[in-house]
């Protein structure tokens, strides 16, 4: 089990060595801006985020969820260009193993790959949708799949990343999340072992991992070569070990601040650097604070605080 208490002790080190940048391509996301969905009142303009991600600092950024950015290619590029802005990738969420869920999972993955394509970008994130409600954190699905849903769920990642690759020359990265089917450590090492990485690669989110109690340098170290694309997020020390112990939903999580800023939480983020210096990671990792809803003055201020902090440990 992952323990961080001597988290800010094992940071010592840094004053001790000259900071040599890693080779690593920072970005942001529309998640650190609250933004959870295509369309909620509660989510700040697209608009106001595009400018406030120039504000703070980035320069490569993920769409979000596919209809948050306008889905028109020449509008959406545009607004990129004035703003010299770059695209990553942006993710799709599913209930993979449930077959009724294709026909919409194949619409979206058409216009978001078409988008993706027309900007450049390189990776689709592939989601397992949850088997708590988004809103009250009710179970409505079983926290493990059997064996046939799980077969299922490789079947559609599968199919995704063979669509994304021909028609969109787009690479998978599969994401692994709280309350979704792949979520624990020996969850997300079935599916590297049920995949082709020809075909699935990680899109791996280090807070994501720190939530489920997974050292992340170790496991980034030990499937390296499965991981082109990090989401890097901190969690809260005491809140993690309550949500934990209690088995509070993610949602009820993440309302409570289990997501902090990247120098206050669990994640030993000098370790992590010197783990991407020593396997000379060269990639994309993309702050991901996980915030909803999200006051619209908050997250700016933490936006230019995290990009900070990457930059004063030498990554970005």
């Amino acid at each position: 089990m992952y323990n961080a208490a001597d988290h800010n002790a094992n940071r010592l080190h840094l004053n001790e060595r000259e900071i040599q940048p890693v080779n690593i391509k920072i970005g942001t996301a529309p998640d650190s801006w609250g933004v959870w969905f295509a369309d909620d009142p509660k989510q700040i303009p697209w608009q106001r985020f595009l400018d406030e991600v120039v504000e703070a600092g980035y320069e490569w950024i993920e769409l979000g969820p596919y209809g948050y950015l306008p889905t028109d290619l020449s509008q959406v590029r545009a607004e990129l260009d004035q703003r010299e802005l770059k695209v990553s990738g942006t993710f799709l969420f599913a209930h993979l193993e449930e077959s009724e869920a294709w026909p919409a999972l194949e619409r979206d993955l058409m216009g978001v790959g078409e988008l993706l394509a027309g900007l450049d970008a390189k990776f689709l994130i592939l989601i397992d949708d949850l088997h708590t409600d988004w809103f009250t954190g009710e179970r409505i699905k079983p926290e493990r799949l059997d064996d046939d849903a799980w077969k299922r769920l490789i079947e559609t990642t599968h199919k995704v990343a063979l669509i994304a690759r021909e028609e969109f020359d787009l690479r998978l990265a599969f994401h692994s999340s709280p309350d979704s089917h792949v979520a624990y450590e020996d969850q997300i090492e079935r599916l590297l072992e049920d995949t082709d990485p020809e075909l699935v690669s990680l899109g791996q989110d280090i807070g994501h991992l720190a939530y489920r109690g997974v050292d992340p340098v170790q496991f980034v170290r030990k499937h390296q070569d499965r991981i082109p694309y990090l989401h890097i997020k901190n969690v809260d020390a005491v809140l993690q070990n309550k949500v934990q112990a209690q088995e509070i939903p993610f949602i009820r999580a993440v309302e409570m601040g289990m997501f902090c800023e990247l120098s206050r939480g669990v994640v030993d983020y000098v370790a992590f650097r010197d783990l991407l210096e020593e396997i000379q990671f060269d990639g994309y990792a993309i702050v991901e604070q996980d915030m909803y809803p999200a006051p619209f003055d908050k997250p700016l201020p933490i936006a230019k605080r995290n990009l900070e902090y990457l930059r004063g440990i030498g990554l970005g």
